[in-house]
């Protein structure tokens, strides 16, 4: 059985190692920059805006974690979930913590009025996929998604022309 409570600041560290964890499986290992600082502040810090829950086991161990951030549907004029991260540790698969965790999501999205719940996975990933499309989700067909970052977000941001700050 899993149960899912928010995280504080003291998973701060577990939700650090899977996402390391994460980044390994994905194929990625020296893609993670973020650091405990970064992570407590993006969760816990005076206004934050992503959002984590943990999946423990009967013995209280965390097995997994979600970590989420809200969107907004222009066509349907509310808020949804784009869920960051889903991850549970590879002994814990198949023991219902992934799915419990995105039960999570759907509960929180549910009870607020949220159009959707979305997230991205890589195309390589089947069981993934796979697991996905057992919980009744379905890819976005016609779909791709776009990315700026590193030197070309850098070099098209300082392009911009930038209004003057309003004077007040």
């Amino acid at each position: 059985m899993s149960v899912i409570r928010p995280a504080t600041r003291h998973d701060v560290p577990a939700i650090l190692r899977m996402i390391h964890e994460l980044a390994h499986y994905e194929k990625e290992p020296d893609a993670v920059r973020n650091t405990p600082e970064l992570l407590d502040q993006a969760l816990f810090g005076d206004n934050p805006r992503v959002f984590a829950a943990m999946a423990e086991d009967d013995a209280g161990d965390v097995q997994g974690f979600a970590l989420w951030s809200l969107n907004y549907s222009t066509w349907e004029g509310v808020h949804g979930i784009y869920l960051e991260d889903l991850y549970v540790s590879p002994e814990a698969r198949g023991d219902g913590h992934g799915k419990a965790l995105l039960q999570h999501l759907a509960a929180i999205a549910v009870e607020n009025g949220y159009a959707r719940v979305d997230w991205s996975v890589l195309d390589w990933n089947e069981p993934s996929i796979n697991f996905y499309r057992r919980l009744g989700a379905r890819p976005m067909d016609g779909w791709s998604t776009f990315r700026l970052t590193g030197e070309a977000l850098d070099m098209f941001g300082r392009t911009a022309s930038l209004p003057a700050p309003a004077r007040g």
